[in-house]
């Protein structure tokens, strides 16, 4: 019944109103999964990794939450979340954060050995990110591979066998994972935009600090970037005019991201970094349809 009663607090731990988080996370490893797979993965692995992304985002939350709330409780935006405001023990945060990494790793085992190995690296990424905030300039970079990460993994078990080889990841997996770093650098910035005065005030490094006055500039070189590589990479892997399409489509919205954050108004790059989303559809359903009618 204790927990049944609490399950309002838990579903606001993980953020489960704002499927944003995990839709950032969702369309490059669904993009990577079908680039891997030449088309349509198998219902096996699409339900895997959509799960399993929901899972570790979820995961990811609470390990934040704890990791951050001291600095939380100064910032007008995070000041309610449950561990902030002491509505939920840390222990407790951390009890369900553990189980929601332990549901998306049996996920994992039911894959292969090199996406299981590599499962870990991901996982010690995702723990190292919250607190690269207090030593890292730019801990977006970070959390960029945490993001992007799901991509090799997609790779090895779509191409990985029973024991870990070169060709479990191949380069331009690896490849695409730096350029999605790009993405999350642009938006992660937008978003780091909206609490600028409260991080300065409480010590926080963010990229939005480190940028300074050229955050708008360096968020739209980011996109270029992100958008220029994967587009690069597709057509090299043999993507054509569709892929193409979706790669532009993706570059109109980031265009229109512009006009949003260049007056560097909270509800402008909130507003951004929200709908970021949308911009790896984009290129998620070029991939995809591309592949589909070849």
């Amino acid at each position: 019944m204790l927990a049944v009663a609490r399950f309002p607090l838990y579903l606001n731990l993980i953020r489960w109103d704002r499927p944003a988080g995990w839709l950032l996370l969702l369309w490059p490893t669904l993009a990577a999964l079908w680039i891997a797979a030449d088309g349509f993965p198998g219902w096996h692995l699409l339900f895997v990794f959509t799960v399993g992304t929901v899972l570790m985002r979820s995961a990811g939350c609470c390990i934040n939450d704890v990791a951050d709330r001291e600095f939380d409780r100064h910032v007008k935006r995070t000041a309610q979340r449950p561990v902030t405001s002491g509505a939920m023990p840390v222990q407790e945060a951390l009890a369900l954060g553990g189980v929601l990494a332990f549901m998306a790793f049996l996920l994992v085992l039911t894959t292969n050995r090199p996406t299981i190995l590599l499962s870990f690296a991901g996982l010690a990424i995702t723990l190292a990110y919250p607190y690269a905030k207090r030593f890292v300039s730019m801990p977006q970079a970070v959390l960029g591979v945490a993001f992007s990460f799901g991509i090799p993994m997609a790779f090895s078990a779509v191409l990985g066998g029973g024991e870990w080889t070169l060709a479990s990841v191949p380069p331009h997996a690896w490849w695409l994972l730096l350029s999605n770093l790009f993405w999350v650098l642009a938006y992660d910035t937008e978003y780091a935009m909206v609490d600028r005065d409260d991080d300065l005030r409480i010590g926080m490094r963010t990229s939005a600090i480190t940028l300074g006055r050229f955050d708008v500039a360096a968020v739209m070189a980011f996109y270029a970037l992100y958008l220029g590589s994967w587009g690069a990479l597709g057509h090299a892997l043999g993507l054509g005019a569709v892929f193409g399409a979706g790669i532009a489509a993706a570059a109109g919205q980031a265009l229109w991201h512009f006009t949003l954050i260049r007056q560097r108004s909270r509800e402008g790059c909130f507003k951004a970094f929200r709908l970021n989303h949308w911009v790896g559809f984009a290129v998620f359903a070029g991939v995809a349809a591309d592949l589909a009618l070849r």
